[in-house]
């Protein structure tokens, strides 16, 4: 039996990356997962999106740890479907609901739209995602642990003078912002809410032609900086860093622990 074992996560942006990392994580604790994830391309956003193909490989790992599954696509930005999707789930895995993780995100950087899209996903779509799971919580009266994924542009004031850009930083500040009020909000359902806050992890998000230009870019058009590196000797850190950190949250070693702002960044945060 898995420390998990009988509990049902919900995640969004789970067909590969960060989420794909957190489903088989929790997966392999014993959890059983619904998963999301929008599985097609936003026009802002400059490198391939994840594909029904990515989502279905999510399945198959899951199902290889011999948890149970469901997997749809939906959009966060969309709170119907996303309440659509969640509600099916919780229905056929038993009607519980123990985990949330917000994780589903976007980095367009430039174009016309891509304050907008970043803004609509990224901090919209991640109230949308507490705002459709608090009450199955609730109703089951378990208990439980919700994080948002943030990162470290949540902490500190990085980012390059793109909409895009600008927009990453403050949707993941907005992110604490809902963090600790919602934490506040559903303490006394002994529903604890924390958010994480990597630096930059091996993802397709990050490990694509146009992120890897914009961050050489942003790093050599000033001398002053901004500085791009973590205090320990580490480039990217591994979405499996980020899953253990989650799974430790979500777990009863952390029962106590809600209205956290968690960097996980090889001291990123500290050096500014």
């Amino acid at each position: 039996m898995g420390e998990l074992s009988g509990k049902v996560a919900f995640i969004t942006g789970a067909a590969r990356g960060q989420g794909r990392a957190h489903a088989v994580k929790l997966s392999s604790m014993g959890a059983d997962i619904i998963a999301v994830d929008l599985c097609d391309q936003i026009a802002s956003v400059p490198y391939p999106m994840a594909t029904p193909d990515d989502l279905a490989a999510t399945v198959k790992l899951v199902e290889e740890n011999g948890a149970r599954i469901v997997a749809g696509q939906a959009d966060v930005r969309d709170r119907d479907a996303l309440k659509s999707a969640l509600k099916a789930g919780v229905e056929e895995l038993g009607g519980r609901l123990d985990i949330v993780i917000a994780n589903a995100g976007i980095a367009p950087m430039a174009g016309e739209d891509a304050w907008q899209d970043v803004i609509d996903v990224n901090l919209t779509g991640v109230f949308h995602t507490l705002d459709v799971a608090m009450r199955p919580m609730v109703k089951a009266g378990n208990g439980g642990s919700i994080v948002l994924i943030s990162s470290v542009a949540g902490l500190v004031g990085l980012a390059s003078p793109m909409a895009g850009s600008v927009g990453y930083a403050a949707a993941k500040h907005g992110m604490v912002g809902l963090m600790r009020v919602y934490a506040n909000l559903l303490a006394s359902q002994n529903i604890r809410v924390n958010s994480i806050h990597p630096a930059g992890v091996d993802t397709p998000m990050i490990d694509n032609d146009f992120t890897r230009k914009w961050l050489s870019q942003l790093t050599a058009e000033t001398k002053a900086g901004p500085d791009m590196t973590n205090a320990l000797p580490v480039q990217v850190l591994d979405a499996e860093d980020i899953a253990n950190t989650v799974a430790w949250l979500v777990s009863d070693a952390g029962r106590y622990i809600t209205g956290v702002t968690l960097p996980v960044d090889a001291g990123f945060v500290n050096k500014r």
